[in-house]
Parts: C-alpha cells; sequence; structure tokens
C-alpha cells in the first residue's frame, strides 16, 4: 500500500492560511453587523451573510461567528421592543391626556347648563310676579332676554353632547391603547408568538 503524507511544513502552512481566513471572515462579520446597526437595519443571519460576504453555513458553523450574530440579533430585538414600547407609551400619554381634558370641558359645559337653567328658572318666577306691573316695553326685554337665554342653552346642550361624543372616542381609543401595550408586554414576555 503505497500512502503519501503531507510533509510537516505545508500542513502547518495550510492552517495558518485557514486560520487567518476565519480570522478575515470573523472580522467581516463584525463590521457588517457595525454597519447594519448603524443603518438600523433589521439584523438577520441572510443580511449579516451578504454584507460580510461569507456563507450562512459558515456563520451557522463558526462558534464566534453564531454568537455574535446571535447576540446582535438579541440587542436588536430588545431596541426595538424598547422603541416599540416608548411608541406606544407616548401614544397613551396623549390619548390620556385628550381624554381628562373632555372631561373636563363636559364637567364646565353641565356646570354652565345648570346655571343656566337656574337663571332661567329666576327670570321666569320675576317675570310672573311682577307681569302686572311691568309695561310692555319691559315684558319685550324680558321675553327677549328669555330667547336669549334659551338659545344659549341650546347651544350649551349642543356642546354637551360634542363633548360627550369626543370623550367617548377618546375612551375607545385609550382602550385600544390599553390592548396595544397588553399585546407588546406578551410580546415582550414570550417573543415566540410574534405575528
Amino acid at each position: 500500500m503505497n500512502t503519501s503524507t503531507v510533509p510537516e511544513p505545508r500542513t502547518a502552512a495550510a492552517q495558518a492560511a485557514r486560520r487567518r481566513k476565519t480570522e478575515s471572515a470573523l472580522q467581516r462579520v463584525h463590521d457588517a453587523i457595525a454597519r447594519i446597526r448603524r443603518e438600523k437595519a433589521q439584523v438577520s443571519v441572510a443580511a449579516v451573510a451578504r454584507r460580510a460576504d461569507v456563507s450562512r453555513t459558515f456563520l451557522y458553523d463558526n462558534t464566534e461567528a453564531r454568537a455574535t450574530v446571535a447576540a446582535a440579533i438579541a440587542h436588536a430585538g430588545e431596541r426595538r421592543t424598547q422603541m416599540l414600547a416608548d411608541q406606544d407609551e407616548e401614544r397613551e400619554a396623549t390619548w390620556r391626556e385628550r381624554a381628562l381634558n373632555a372631561e373636563d370641558a363636559l364637567k364646565a359645559a353641565h356646570t354652565e347648563i345648570l346655571a343656566q337653567r337656574t337663571r332661567i328658572g329666576e327670570l321666569l318666577g320675576q317675570v310672573r310676579d311682577l307681569e302686572a306691573e311691568w309695561t310692555q316695553e319691559a315684558v319685550q326685554r324680558i321675553t327677549s332676554e328669555n330667547t336669549t337665554l334659551k338659545q344659549r342653552v341650546r347651544q350649551l346642550t349642543a356642546d354637551n353632547r360634542s363633548f360627550d361624543e369626543r370623550l367617548q372616542a377618546a375612551r375607545s381609543n385609550l382602550r385600544f391603547q390599553d390592548r396595544r401595550i397588553a399585546d407588546l408586554e406578551a410580546h415582550i414576555t414570550d417573543p415566540g408568538t410574534a405575528r
């Protein structure tokens, strides 16, 4: 049997060349991940392989490359989750503020309507008490004031209805945001169930 063995210096040179090639590929992987992060693009095995000009097999077979890509993907996921949580928090704060403003305006409208109704009642009582003593001109003035107050009451009632509709819409939006937050919290705790 004829076995030919490779001389020792050639083997060492081949191993050194392979080591240099692997180190160069690892450096390209690190550089590609850094570029992807700077561009704020999505980190994935395919994207890193494409940018680093290495095969996906290399990324899966090489322990250091696999760990580096996995860490980059995890970091990007955490950053994206934090960004989504911050955006949802901002939206929720805006809707909560709008709902509070609508509630305040609704309370003010109710107070104004009650005050106007009380004033109308007082004026009608005065009209009945003094109707016999008043001149036609005074009766007309009171009647026109009464008409003006009734118009004001109608306007305030319409405003009240409008504020009530806005409050309902704000509450509906707040419920939607609460559901969205619950979905994001579920996604954060179990990222495997992502849509």
